[in-house]
């Protein structure tokens, strides 16, 4: 592969080409209720061409690989026809490397009647809770290996695999319907998939229990976030701001978020990394071939860092992170995150909700939206606090407001980090990409929360 990528890189008037080629397969399987609605195997070999030529990028995917020099040439092309000032790219220096595919139990060793054996399980265990009405279960799982060149000399071959699990119990009572999800993911460990009766179960009993709780009085309360929540609030209202693409490209984003700006107070600190190991996120190079960082966005509560490409590290004067990442050959690199956290303070969860009069403990999480700096979040589950303790499950409960002054307004941060590894990232019609995210236990005063 090696030698057939550097012989299409030679010879071309460019100041720049890059060929990415990858072969992959995968296999998923979709239930809803009792029904198995899908079984799939699948299997791709691909790649694509980005060239500087003229003003911008020439870029060509392809599915055969057999005219891959004439691909080149149609990249190099269509660059040409690009006008403006061209793009410069950050330096990086050109890396040889061969990155094997590792996993502690590989799923493609699995047997697909196994697999169905051991999701049938956790189906029947969910509608065997009285009250269920019906439930939801997706599993998929995905290799593959990535060849990556470039005309500054840098070679990578990189394998990897994922997997992805959601199971879901819904409960109904006339018209009223809840549901409880659970979402989990690993870096190629089937292990991950095998042991989660009590899960699925737990799943059917919380279901049934949201159709008997109350829902909240709206308003501004203190609010307590568990990991899973904390860390899919700071990937999608704060991680999403911090991607330079965004940034660059819009004054106001500029404004808002120029280095050196306080968001909260000594306790926070957010990082973002591929370098972080064994986690949905994690690789060694991203697809162009920048090694891989562990960068602090946030340090003791100021802006420090945002996540790049070498296309926005040079146009912003700052170094390369190693997230430009494709979610497959189809697509050009874009600015993306990876391992997205907000680091571990010292307090026990029993220290967060002391002193608490009247709150809220968030768990979980079930869906949201951000716009620029203003974001809104359902929790998957949610209890009150009276008096420094976690009493009555209430409804799902939607927590919206304003990054900065939430941010501000975080002033506690728990020493219990996890991170939450399932779903993916969409962006710019790149979805679901891998990426994981957490935190621990955290505290907000005077958040807005919607309820009856």
């Amino acid at each position: 592969m090696r030698d057939l990528i550097a012989e299409a890189i030679k010879g071309h008037d460019a100041r720049y080409i890059e060929i990415r080629l990858e072969e992959g397969e995968g296999t998923n399987l979709r239930y809803r209720g009792r029904e198995l609605e899908e079984v799939s195997r699948t299997s791709n070999l691909g790649g694509n061409v980005r060239a500087l030529a003229g003003g911008g990028w020439g870029f060509a995917s392809f599915n055969n690989l057999s005219h891959l020099r004439q691909q080149v040439e149609t990249a190099v092309s269509h660059a040409r026809h690009v006008g403006g000032e061209p793009i410069l790219l950050a330096q990086v220096e050109p890396h040889v490397d061969v990155v094997p595919m590792v996993a502690s139990r590989d799923p493609r060793a699995i047997p697909l009647r196994e697999k169905k054996r051991i999701l049938d399980q956790y189906v029947d265990i969910m509608l065997s809770v009285e009250g269920i009405h019906t439930c939801w279960i997706g599993y998929g799982e995905g290799s593959r290996t990535v060849y990556y060149a470039n005309s500054e000399g840098a070679y990578l071959e990189q394998g990897r695999l994922d997997i992805n699990l959601g199971l879901s119990a819904i409960a109904r009572d006339g018209g009223d319907v809840q549901q409880s999800t659970e979402s989990l993911g690993s870096l190629g460990d089937f292990s991950l998939v095998e042991s989660l009766q009590g899960v699925a179960e737990d799943l059917g009993r919380k279901a049934v229990a949201l159709l008997r709780a109350p829902k909240v009085k709206g308003g501004e309360y203190t609010v307590v976030l568990d990991p899973v929540l904390a860390g899919v609030f700071i990937h999608e209202a704060f991680g999403h701001l911090s991607e330079a693409d965004h940034v660059y490209e819009d004054e106001r984003m500029r404004e808002l978020m120029h280095l050196g700006r306080r968001f909260g107070g000594a306790h926070l600190n957010v990082v973002d990394g591929a370098a972080i190991p064994g986690l949905r996120g994690s690789y060694k190079y991203d697809d162009e071939g920048t090694p891989a960082t562990r960068a602090y966005l946030i340090r003791e509560g100021e802006l420090v860092g945002r996540l790049h490409s070498r296309e926005t590290a040079a146009k912003m004067g700052e170094k390369p992170t190693g997230n430009a990442r494709a979610i497959s050959h189809a697509f050009p690199p874009i600015v993306r995150m990876t391992n997205t956290l907000i680091e571990p303070g010292g307090a026990t969860f029993q220290d967060i909700i002391t002193g608490v009069q009247e709150g809220v403990y968030a768990r979980n999480w079930y869906g949201g939206m951000t716009g620029m700096e203003m974001f809104t979040f359902s929790a998957g589950e949610a209890f009150m606090i009276r008096d420094g303790k976690v009493e009555e499950m209430l409804r799902p409960v939607m927590l919206s407001g304003n990054l900065f002054s939430t941010l501000e307004n975080l002033d506690m941060v728990g020493n219990d980090l996890e991170m939450n590894q399932g779903g993916g990232c969409g962006k710019d019609g790149q979805s679901p990409l891998p990426v994981s995210n957490g935190s621990p236990h955290i505290r907000i005063q005077r958040c807005l929360v919607g309820g009856a």
